[in-house]
Formats: structure tokens, sequence, C-alpha cells
């Protein structure tokens, strides 16, 4: 397969720098997850990779070698699109076949059926060889779409939101699917999505990128536990992390009208120990806890129920947050409730540049 780094690629159409300096590394056999807004480069990176478009500057390298300016045929990578782009009036069959009857390829008609057996096996869409395209479902269709990205057997995967066309359940479905194919082929995977959650079940190192710019690269765990700044706190996790401005004093933090006041345990103590001065502060949903003996009392400003939970909004004078409660917890707007937070689970953001006092001690260094 294929190690596939960018050093330093900056990418502008005409006064538009579309990706600042970019380094990135995706190892041979691994399942990388570019996530990103819309308009974070995303696809730009993708297409630089593909050899569609040459970088401004720096160095696009394929296992070791400089590849800018090798055509997107002598790279050997294939892509798979949000839209199919396959060809309606033909076969699934045909559809398969048609990249491996270019004239840069000299395969046999066995070697051909081989290769298209195999794919359609591995993706369960041998039963719908002889259909055409257009009647098949759109679950059905990608399939066929990667199908024919995966008989060329080339160096490299490139997926640019293939599944965000898809209802929710079929989204589900193929996500295990694409994850399992991905190790059965022990292939290069660069997935592109915006959709966090694909990101963090998918993804052996998942990439945030934000304008132009890599925000953060490791694993999901890490960037889940550990977000380098506000955006990447902000951006991954559903529901976004809770974030208020805050002031750090001798190890004790205060926020919401100083309603929130802990002092602050484990990693967050070590990193900020000797700092004293205004902070961000973050926490999860999911480490805010709702229960009788807490000791900040605040209404219940919306429920969204999830089924086996609830996402409730909680306010405390003007502020709002959210946690992640039971579904069997009865609640109701305006409710009275008691709440807390798990001091060893505070996050804490220099103030000024968002960056997590882990990140900005590291670089300070």
């Amino acid at each position: 397969m294929a190690h596939v780094r960018l050093e330093r690629v900056t990418k502008t159409y005409g006064g538009v720098t579309a990706l600042r300096d970019l380094t990135l590394d995706i190892a041979d056999g691994e399942f990388f997850v570019l996530l990103g807004p819309t308009g974070a480069g995303k696809t730009t990176t993708l297409r630089l990779i593909a050899g569609l478009d040459k970088p401004t500057s720096g160095v696009v390298s394929i296992d070791g070698q400089d590849v800018n300016d090798w055509t997107a045929a002598q790279r050997d990578i294939a892509l798979v699109f949000q839209y199919y782009s396959l060809y309606p009036r033909y076969t699934v069959r045909q559809n398969l076949e048609f990249p491996l009857k270019s004239k840069v390829h000299s395969y046999s008609q066995s070697e051909i059926d081989g290769r298209i057996a195999s794919a359609a096996k591995t993706l369960r869409i041998d039963h719908l060889l002889e259909r055409k395209t257009d009647k098949l479902s759109g679950g059905e269709m990608q399939r066929v779409a990667i199908g024919r990205a995966i008989v060329r057997e080339p160096r490299a995967f490139l997926m640019d939101e293939p599944l965000s066309n898809l209802d929710a359940k079929l989204r589900e479905a193929l996500r295990s699917e694409l994850k399992d194919l991905q190790m059965k082929l022990g292939a290069t995977f660069l997935f592109v999505t915006h959709d966090q959650i694909e990101a963090m079940s998918m993804g052996d190192k998942v990439g945030v990128l934000n304008e132009g710019r890599i925000a953060q690269i490791g694993t999901p765990y890490e960037i889940y536990n550990s977000p380098r700044d506000v955006f990447v706190a902000s951006f991954v996790g559903s529901p976004a992390m809770n974030l208020a401005a805050g002031e750090l004093a001798n190890g004790r933090v205060s926020a919401l009208s100083g309603k929130l006041d802990a002092t602050l345990a484990g990693e967050a103590a070590r990193d900020t120990s000797g700092y004293s001065g205004p902070v961000k502060l973050g926490i999860r949903a999911e480490d805010v806890v709702v229960g009788p003996d807490q000791p900040v009392e605040a209404r219940v400003h919306h429920v969204e129920n999830h089924g086996v939970e609830q996402i409730v909004t909680l306010r405390v004078d003007d502020h709002l947050f959210k946690a992640t409660v039971p579904a069997t917890l009865r609640m109701g707007i305006e409710d009275s409730v008691q709440c807390g937070w798990s001091a060893d689970k505070i996050h804490v953001f220099d103030a000024q540049t968002g960056v997590g006092f882990a990140y900005r001690e590291a670089k300070a260094a």
C-alpha cells in the first residue's frame, strides 16, 4: 500500500488561501480521518494527494517519493466521492469493469473477472452484478462506487464524504462495513468528513482541520479526552463541550458567577500549577453530575430525549450548559435541580489563545 505525507503544504486559489503550511503524515495501512467544518480545506487536501491539483508550496510524497509533478494516473490512488458518479445505463458489472479497461492497463478478461468477483464478494454486491445501476438503492450505489475503486487495487484510497448522502441507519451500517473493509484489505485510507461520529468511530488517527490548518492530530480517544484548544473541544463531541470564562488562583477555579467553584485535580491541576489569572474552562456534558447531593442549584432550560439518555440544558443565572442524564430521570422545563462537576474532568484553556494548558506549557518549553 502507501505511506502518504504532506510537508508544509500551502494551497492558494487567487487571493484565497485554502491550506496553510499543512504537515500531515498518513502511515501505510492506516485509516486516517480528516475532520473539519465546511470550508476547512478537507477536499483541497484530498485533491492535492490525488494529483488533481498541485500545491502552491510544500511537498506531497508517497512512499518517500516527491509526487508534486506526477499525474493522477501515475500516483495510482483511488477516489470515492459523496456523489456516486456511476454510469446509469451500465450494469454493476460494467461499472466495475470500466476502470480496468482503460488504455493505461492491459488486463486479460480473466483477470478482470477475478477482480470483479473478489470485490463484489467483499462488498456483498455479487447478486447485483447484472442489474443496471439506476435500479439500485443509495447504499447499493455507494457500494458499487467503492467496488470500482477496489478493483483497481490502488496504493491508497481517498474518500470524500462518501456516506453524507445516505440516511442515518444506512450510514451507521456502512461505517462499520468500510472499517471492516479497510482492515481486510490492509489498505491506506484517507477519509474526509465533517461528521465527528464517522471520524471517532472509524479512524485509527483523526486530524482536525480548521481554516486550512491542522488543529490537532491524535487517536479518537486523545482528540476527545485531551483537546488541544477550544476549537477542537467544541467541534468534537455531541453535545459540544461546555465552555465558560473563569478565574484560576492557587489551584482553585471559579466560574458561572462563582457558582462553579472547585479545586482542580489530576492532569488539570498539574498542567496549571503556578498559574493564576483568567482561563477558559471546559467540561463534557457526561461529566456534569445531576443529583440531590450536588452543590449548585440550576433550572432546566431544555430537554432532548435521545432514547437511552437525555441531553438536558441547565441554566444557572444567565449561563447555559448541558448535562447527560439517564432517560429514567424525569425532568420538566423550569424544574429546579442540583448539579455539580467532577473536578478531575475539568479542562483548562488559555483565556487569550484558547490553547489547553497541557499544550501551552509544552509549546513554551
